[in-house]
């Protein structure tokens, strides 16, 4: 340790307190007329984490104060711009190789978080910027909390996110301030909350402007000292919470809801939520102490678990995505600034386009055909906008200023000067070619962004004048809601546009992968087999709300056929063509699907799908009639939940696996990535790419027979695919007619 004590003249001509600093973990204590200034600054790195270094140097802070008659209490602030502690060093968690030593972590923070809780002398959290996890643990020991109300300033426990609980007494300490009901809403999602929210509901005791937010809390510091009640907003209680929370019979009811809707959600596929259910329920039979000590137990069980390494594993592929320009490994462009971009097309997804764009401070010029198309885009960014109001995340004035950064045109005026056009115009090549001209002619210089989900952009690019300021930026329904940008680059793409496309994504608040271009890119490539399996599943009988609760079951966050419905029928119709002719039969449409789109079934946005939805869009059970126009009519069968998941799954995992060894994406990471934040792919399992390790030897034992009858067939006509670059994958696409087995499978080479 470089702790290092000294006696700085000033300090010691005013206090005669010495001034701990310690250069390894950023940890300083300077006193300011009698109060102690705790002050937190990792050295390289943009965020304060907690790790197994700070505990020793946190220690002697407070031993320093405790001794020193002249220091009345302390301040703990942060040194970071928008930052207080961000929560625990999840590489640190990751080398957690037993349970024991999950545990002994555990109990290290509570130990410490003890000592700062019985402080004789008051410690006041002086938050400002993000105070997660093990972070908000920290300010829940501390005496009095004030933060300031500002954008930057939320406070969660997201360790549900990692496949974890709160390690540091949080799931004792919340419950018992801000109420159980509300400490397990917190606690069992991860939320954030805003400042403002977090007074409201108790979390902390005071708000401020950030810039007198030190002389605040100094001020509190010598209140408290001093025996005088600083502002204290006494969290109120309903008289339904008072019945619930206040009596044992009461919680129990609270712990029984809690525990059906965590099942519910998750399936039971995460043990977190469910661990953590069990700890505070604990701690209120008997008592903190006995409920820290259950925390420690299952936080260092849940920390060695497989869903949160998995969990971890996505954690850190979505971080050092954040510091990836999108361009082959040494390569560097300078991205160009984006202050103005132009949205073809007011319809949802155009209109969603827009909403994010000036969301983020954009100016965006929209365009279409029609005065009633334009006002009705507009209506639709207002709408988002108008539900952000409704939850208090913005103000009336933001949303005025939001609302007027969109400029409403059906011609190309105001074109000359935009940045980036995205297309979100009519599925149609001929379409495409048409405004890429049209644009080119007016904004030269403008990079021209397709938010085709299908059509290949080197084919759209084809009519270009500029090639090299051509790609697709693929954004998910609902733009708004959806976290993925999938940007698609060609050969002819040039550096800068791709950087440039990549650092507005991102600004836009998007997770963003770069893919090269092909049919279907990556994320809608492997949808497609998956749901063609779920529309064959149809055709043989199975029943529409069978497929869809073995997919939900599996983890998916809805069934394949909900999500036909939800995406659009004419869409997938659209798609399936291009994706056959690209492919060949392995990604042939199912007859349900091709005769339902025949049919003129759309699904919700019509009213009419494979389920029933009344007249406010909501969904009331199966359409029965649809089975009328399956091949297989009426007589529906019962087909094993297993055998529903291999079929759906394995032949996703096999596209995932292809993707990555033709070179559509770069790494497993965002083929990763790109499935779990683009089609909700389970995050427990990881993504695709890892999942197809295990298949083979997870489904051996049921498909072996088909490998049998494939051998001198699809095998040896060149279904396995050789190594690439030594990746010890081989990939086959045998198709078994026998119904017992999946159809797709996965193989691996010894």
């Amino acid at each position: 340790m470089s702790t290092e004590l000294r006696t700085d003249t000033d300090a010691r001509a005013r206090t005669t307190t010495p001034v701990i600093a310690d250069s390894a973990t950023g940890i300083s204590l300077t006193v300011q007329d009698g109060v102690a200034i705790i002050a937190y600054d990792q050295p390289q790195s943009p965020v304060n984490t907690l790790n197994s270094r700070i505990g020793p140097v946190f220690e002697q802070c407070f031993a320093c104060i405790e001794r020193d008659d002249t220091i009345t209490g302390a301040v703990l602030v942060s040194a970071k711009v928008d930052s207080w502690i961000a929560g625990a060093d999840i590489e640190e968690l990751t080398h957690i190789r037993t349970a024991q030593e999950g545990e002994t972590l555990s109990r290290n923070g509570h130990a410490l978080l003890d000592r700062l809780a019985a402080m004789r002398k008051p410690v006041v959290a002086a938050i400002h910027g993000a105070a997660l996890g093990g972070g908000l643990e920290v300010a829940l020991a501390c005496r009095y909390r004030i933060a300031t109300e500002h954008v930057k300033t939320v406070l969660a426990l997201p360790e549900v996110q990692l496949g974890l609980i709160p390690g540091a007494g949080g799931t004792q300490r919340l419950p018992r301030l801000v109420g159980l009901q509300a400490a397990l809403d917190m606690i069992l999602t991860g939320k954030n909350i805003r400042a403002k929210k977090a007074w409201q509901m108790g979390l902390v005791h005071e708000l401020v402007h950030p810039a007198i937010l030190r002389e605040v809390a100094m001020t509190r510091v010598r209140d408290l000292a001093a025996g005088r009640t600083p502002p204290v907003k006494a969290r109120v209680q309903s008289t339904s919470d008072m019945l619930l929370e206040d009596n044992a019979i009461g919680r129990k009811l609270v712990f029984r809801k809690a525990r059906e809707s965590v099942m519910q959600k998750t399936q039971g596929k995460y043990p977190a939520p469910l661990a953590a259910l069990d700890v505070i329920q604990h701690g209120y039979a008997e008592g903190a102490e006995a409920g820290q000590r259950e925390e420690a137990r299952r936080f260092g069980a849940l920390a060695v678990s497989p869903v949160c390494r998995q969990l971890a594993s996505l954690f850190f592929a979505t971080t050092a995505l954040k510091k990836d320009n999108g361009l082959p490994d040494g390569m560097t462009a300078t991205p160009r600034p984006v202050t103005k971009i132009a949205v073809l097309g007011a319809g949802f997804m155009g209109a969603g386009i827009t909403g994010v764009a000036v969301q983020a401070g954009t100016q965006v010029r929209l365009k279409d055909a029609s005065l009633d198309r334009l006002a009705t885009g507009w209506k639709s960014v207002r709408d988002v906008l108008r539900e952000r109001l409704k939850k208090r995340q913005i103000t009336r004035l933001q949303m005025d200023e939001t609302l007027s950064l969109i400029g409403g045109t059906t011609d190309y005026r105001g074109f000359g000067n935009v940045d980036i056009v995205i297309e979100a115009v009519f599925e149609e090549l001929a379409v495409k070619h048409q405004v890429l001209r049209e644009v080119q002619a007016v904004a030269p210089e403008a990079i021209f962004a397709s938010n085709t989900s299908t059509i290949p952009i080197r084919d759209i690019a084809a009519a270009a004048a500029r090639p090299d300021r051509v790609l697709g930026m693929h954004f998910f329904s609902p733009v708004h809601k959806m976290p993925l940008l999938e940007i698609i680059v060609t050969p002819a793409t040039s550096p800068e546009t791709i950087v440039t496309a990549v650092q507005y994504g991102r600004k836009l608040g998007k997770t963003v992968i770069v893919v090269q271009d092909g049919a279907g890119f990556y994320v809608n490539r492997i949808l497609a087999p998956y749901l063609n399996e779920a529309g064959r599943l149809l055709d043989e009988g199975a029943k529409i709300d069978e497929v869809d609760a073995a997919l939900t079951a599996f983890g998916f966050p809805v069934g394949p056929i909900t999500l036909l419905d939800e995406v659009g029928l004419d869409i997938a119709g659209k798609s399936g063509p291009i994706m056959a002719a690209a492919f060949g039969d392995r990604m042939l449409p199912s007859e349900s699907l091709r005769r339902m789109v025949e049919g003129g079934r759309v699904g919700r946005k019509s009213k009419q799908g494979f389920y029933r939805y009344d007249e406010s869009g909501k969904r009331v059970g199966v359409d029965e009639t649809v089975y009328a126009l399956t091949p297989a009519g009426a007589t529906r069968q019962r087909v094993a939940v297993e055998e529903i998941q291999r079929r759906c799954v394995l032949p996703m995992l096999n596209e995932a696996v292809r993707c990555l060894q033709h070179g559509i994406i770069r790494n497993a990471r965002d083929g990763d990535i790109g499935a779990v934040f683009g089609i909700g792919f389970p995050p427990f399992l990881g993504g695709p790419v890892p999942l197809s390790r295990h298949a083979w030897s997870a489904h051996g034992h049921r498909t072996a027979r088909c490998v049998e009858r494939a051998l001198c067939g699809a095998l040896r006509a060149g279904g396995v695919a050789a190594r690439d670059g030594g990746n010890r994958t081989a990939l086959s696409s045998v198709t078994c007619r026998d119904r017992r087995c999946c159809r797709f499978l996965l193989l691996f080479s010894p």
